[in-house]
């Protein structure tokens, strides 16, 4: 029978056994994190009616959407994880109780072309917070603390917060009696970052038809720089001439004075009138997370608010807020960038017992003992010689070895080695589980991330 050459699909991606460990211990964090703040887990479906996924689709959208047939059916792969949510809402909708927080961390599916850094398949990491009717704007600025409080506990220490709000941007273009526009337009800004002022301009007076003036007027606008509370007052000037954009100004001051009560130093947000957010759907505050160290990247956090959630599927009025972490991306570059702590244990286990003994009991009941402790062990019986097994023990990069021969099951004790020390000790079992457990608890020292 010809065999088949195995391989991984392009845009897919399969880790080794080490860097799994990293991903997962990424992931811990982000799920402690977000049930601090009251966060509830949340898993929906991959698969979902293309009719339900495509609901406010088309365009770019439906041509990047795995679609499936099966019989009667169409069937799509999720592509991100906030439509199912909206459909979970409106479906579950008498059998919550708002206001919703849910997180949710899981694969989606685009089928765009990949490349360095960008998957066909990837995880998202979700969190929402969804009103029934209304939404208090104080959660708008406990979003940007909730990323503060992830970021720092992976060991992202250089990194910025930056915050808008759509009303601002929409009440300024309808100054400029550019309303119509105002959507094309945000789209427009929001590359900035990517292709410079002077494309934008192109872009402002070639495609969308701007005047020069009206084009220099919105880079001079979004231009306004300086400390936080400056931008504001310089944002100040312009109230009184649009209700919109007064609303949107009151909404940001709102949320800058209450992120120093939610405990986010200033220097890791700031106020930039650069972001708007390509999506139609955000209505209010919008939000983006950079690296300073490496803008490159791009941001590695981004949402905000929108004022109706579920409007394809239900008349309620369902507003949120919410950010998602491009998690796969996230830790794609971050390997690259040499950033993710190579001192961190990535071993499946902490202790690898290799018996000595034709008899196998002594050293399942020790195993069990350990396990009953909370330290992840595991039995080597396979039939290889001694340096085979420690060949085995380094290669998976377990803290500790313990070896269980006739001298010690007859001596009560155990005899340890740690694997990184070289030291070895013979201690009765209650020791040598405190020589281990204090050893961990060095080993677990450090975040996830080093800058």
């Amino acid at each position: 029978m010809a065999k088949i050459t195995p391989r991984t699909l392009s845009g897919f991606m399969e880790l080794l056994p080490a860097p799994q460990q990293q991903l997962e211990r990424m992931m811990d964090i982000l799920r402690k994190t977000y049930a601090l703040y009251g966060f509830t887990p949340l898993d929906t479906p991959v698969i979902e009616a293309s009719e339900v996924l495509l609901a406010k689709g088309g365009g770019e959208t439906e041509k990047q959407i795995y679609r499936l047939q099966k019989g009667d059916a169409d069937l799509a792969l999720r592509f991100d994880l906030t439509v199912p949510l909206a459909k979970y809402v409106a479906l579950h909708y008498n059998d919550l109780t708002f206001p919703f927080r849910r997180y949710q961390i899981g694969k989606v599916y685009r089928g765009e072309r990949a490349q360095r850094g960008r998957f066909r398949e990837f995880y998202q990491a979700d969190i929402d917070i969804i009103g029934d009717g209304r939404l208090s704007i104080i959660n708008e600025a406990e979003i940007p603390a909730i990323i503060y409080k992830t970021f720092s506990t992976l060991g992202l220490k250089r990194f910025q917060i930056r915050v808008n709000n759509r009303k601002i941007l929409n009440g300024f273009y309808a100054m400029l009696g550019l309303t119509e526009q105002s959507g094309d337009i945000m789209r427009t800004v929001d590359k900035l970052d990517k292709i410079g002022p002077d494309k934008v301009r192109g872009l402002l007076t070639g495609e969308l038809g701007l005047t020069e003036e009206a084009a220099g007027d919105i880079l001079r606008f979004i231009a306004i720089t300086g400390s936080n509370q400056e931008v504001l007052t310089a944002l100040e000037g312009y109230r009184g001439r649009n209700e919109v954009f007064d609303a949107g100004l009151t909404e940001l001051e709102t949320v800058v004075k209450y992120l120093a009560a939610f405990g986010v130093p200033e220097e890791n947000f700031a106020v930039d009138l650069t972001i708007a957010r390509g999506l139609d759907y955000y209505t209010g505050t919008v939000y983006e997370t950079t690296l300073l160290d490496h803008p490159e990247i791009g941001s590695v956090c981004s949402g905000g608010r929108y004022d109706n959630l579920a409007e394809y599927y239900t008349d309620r009025q369902l507003p949120g807020v919410g950010i998602s972490i491009g998690l796969t991306r996230l830790f794609y570059v971050l390997g690259e960038q040499g950033m993710l702590n190579p001192q961190l244990p990535t071993a499946p286990a902490d202790v690898l017992i290799l018996p000595m003994t034709a008899e196998l009991t002594p050293a399942i009941q020790l195993a069990t003992r350990l396990r009953a402790a909370g330290v992840r062990t595991q039995l080597y019986t396979e039939q290889k010689k001694f340096k085979a097994k420690m060949n085995y023990a380094d290669k998976i990069g377990v803290p500790y070895v313990v070896f269980l021969g006739d001298d010690e099951v007859n001596g009560g004790v155990v005899a340890c080695k740690d694997m990184v020390s070289g030291e070895q000790t013979t201690l009765p079992f209650d020791e040598t589980l405190q020589r281990i457990r204090e050893g961990l608890a060095l080993r677990e020292q450090g975040s996830v991330i080093v800058e």
